[in-house]
């Protein structure tokens, strides 16, 4: 008898990287993403691009729907087809995507360079994402900044020794 692996939830989570990841679910989510950022609403459009099996682009076009990142808007009746368009919720992904960019163009471009470049229309030059405080602008590193406990962490969690060892400093 073959056993069920069950992936575990981290949608309740008290951490926005675990319920992101909970949200995308594998490594399709955000190439479809992707593809919808390129200008791709159909369907076959994405398929043809990805080379993604029907079912699963089946799957993870209605878990972005179901999730509120696209929108299904029909374009054709007989036989109704849709067209998936990013929502705010879904354009605001695309940060998420320019800082992976930024980072595999980073460490995994070859000698040959980054494979595709982002232009920033508002001063016409070629870039790159960079995380910086919303604050002061400054960037946004591992050395110089640390979680703190939000006003959304879970009470019952907030008193256990080791979270607050997680949090302290």
């Amino acid at each position: 008898m073959l056993a069920v692996m069950r992936r575990t939830s981290f949608a309740q989570w008290p951490c926005s990287i675990a319920r992101t990841m909970d949200l995308l679910g594998d490594w399709w989510t955000p190439l479809v993403l992707r593809e919808a950022f390129y200008g791709i609403r159909r369907f076959d459009a994405f398929q043809e691009s990805l080379g993604i099996a029907r079912n699963t682009l089946t799957d993870r076009l209605r878990r972005l729907v179901e999730e509120g990142l696209l929108e299904k808007r029909p374009y054709q009746t007989e036989p109704v087809r849709h067209d998936y368009v990013l929502t705010e919720k879904g354009r605001d992904f695309y940060g998420v995507l320019l800082v992976m960019n930024r980072w595999g163009d980073r460490w995994l471009s070859g000698e040959a360079g980054p494979p595709v470049t982002m232009r920033h229309e508002a001063c016409g030059q070629d870039t790159h994402a960079e995380v910086v405080c919303a604050a002061c602008g400054e960037p946004m590193t591992a050395d110089n900044t640390h979680p703190r406990m939000g006003p959304g962490y879970p009470p019952h969690l907030a008193e256990r020794p080791d979270v607050q060892e997680r949090f302290a400093g």
